[in-house]
């Protein structure tokens, strides 16, 4: 059949097909592979802390249900590879990070102290809120660590005392810490430190002796003597 000056011949049988095969394989990127890989990405910061391991975990979770997501709808979605290499980055930085955290975990006790936790101080239920516990009592005179963060004074360097409390509620949003989250430090004679909103570790002897003070309400029970920073 003859066509006129403007118009294009019909497009031999088939013509669209390539073109209806390419939006037929046509897959997307799964979103839960690139939630997964960015998590792989930032993983590394598992180096940081304890509770930040829980970002590389997660990648490998959603790694392994990305993958598994893939393989049931393998005609809609894709990004096997990305998966996979998720889980890989994320399993590495998990293991690395745990090994990294016990190795600094075990070598910041000095040798002869032990560690003391804030939970150690506080008052069994049922007991007023200045009741010494027995697990106070028992590290009274001992060598420890103990890991908090500084109250904000006047100073902020050259500090030889200073309040040691149990979080950052305590120490960076006012308020006055209740008496078992306070530590009172004193630094040894020839140490000194800089304030810092940071968590730090300071090593010296622990004594349980209730203290009046003049700049918080109550005093204090506990103190940490001839103390250094770790």
């Amino acid at each position: 059949m003859s066509t006129g000056l403007f118009q294009s011949p019909r497009p031999a049988s088939g013509a669209d097909e390539p073109l209806l095969d390419t939006a037929e394989r046509y897959r997307a990127i799964s979103g839960t592979t690139i939630v997964s890989g960015l998590l792989a990405i930032v993983s590394p910061l598992s180096f940081l802390d304890w509770w930040l391991v829980v970002v590389p975990i997660m990648s490998i979770v959603l790694g392994l249900i990305a993958y598994r997501e893939i393989q049931r709808r393998s005609d809609e979605l894709t990004g096997k590879p990305l998966a996979l290499a998720a889980i890989l980055l994320s399993t590495l930085t998990a293991v690395g990070s745990l090994t990294f955290l016990s190795i600094v975990y075990a070598a910041e006790l000095p040798a002869g102290f032990r560690r003391l936790d804030y939970t150690m101080l506080q008052p069994l239920d049922g007991d007023p809120p200045t009741a010494v516990p027995d697990t106070a009592y028992a590290m009274d005179g001992a060598s420890v660590l103990l890991k908090g963060y500084i109250y904000p004074g006047s100073k902020q360097h050259g500090i030889v005392q200073f309040l040691l409390v149990r979080d950052q509620g305590d120490c960076c949003f006012g308020g006055n810490p209740k008496i078992t989250d306070r530590v009172l430090v004193q630094m040894r004679d020839t140490q000194s430190i800089e304030f810092s909103p940071r968590l730090t570790k300071f090593a010296g002897r622990f004594s349980v002796r209730p203290t009046a003070t003049t700049t918080l309400d109550g005093g204090v029970l506990y103190h940490l003597e001839d103390a250094i920073a770790r």
